[in-house]
């Protein structure tokens, strides 16, 4: 993008541009960590992961178990990568998840419901598959050992949740 900008008609200089994109990737950052800590306070509160994610500051009602936890995770990703290998590993998990989601379209268009409801092409959804494999075939092995070390954690933490949970009554409405 400094290309395009040196080579533009409006002569931004490259290091007012160059703190744009930090301010800017910061942000992003900044946002994801938000996000994270929330996803996993909100999964705590429906008993898909351990109780301790949904504790909330008294006065503010921040979820800060969570946001510690997933900011540990990402001080632990930061220090054992770059920047590139963080990103791929984000962009391996999105892809995946992307997948994942077609074919549960694809599932759950089996299933008939009563109501009205909004139904896509078929093709649609076989296509998101079939691009998500194919960007799959381009990731690198060191890019899926990450991955796969967050998915095992998550896993982990599901399992121990499920342990603890099984003996008690279901609060599921």
């Amino acid at each position: 993008m400094l290309e395009v900008v040196d080579q533009g008609p409006l002569g931004i200089p490259e290091k007012l541009f160059a703190a744009i994109g930090l301010l800017a990737l910061s942000n992003g950052a900044l946002i994801n960590m938000i996000m994270a800590s929330r996803l996993l306070y909100g999964m705590a509160q429906e008993g898909v992961m351990p109780r301790p994610f949904a504790r909330v500051l008294p006065g503010r009602r921040t979820p800060w178990t969570a946001i510690l936890f997933t900011s540990s995770i990402a001080a632990v990703l930061v220090a054992t990568g770059d920047l590139a290998s963080l990103a791929d590993t984000t962009v391996a998990l999105l892809v995946v998840v992307f997948g994942v989601v077609n074919v549960s379209v694809l599932v759950l268009r089996r299933e008939r419901v009563e109501h009205e409801h909004f139904v896509v092409w078929s093709a649609v959804p076989v296509i998101g598959v079939a691009i998500s494999i194919a960007l799959l075939t381009q990731i690198e092995a060191a890019t899926y050992g990450r991955a796969a070390i967050l998915v095992a954690l998550g896993a982990a933490l599901w399992i121990v949740n499920w342990l603890v949970l099984r003996g008690e009554p279901s609060t599921a409405g």
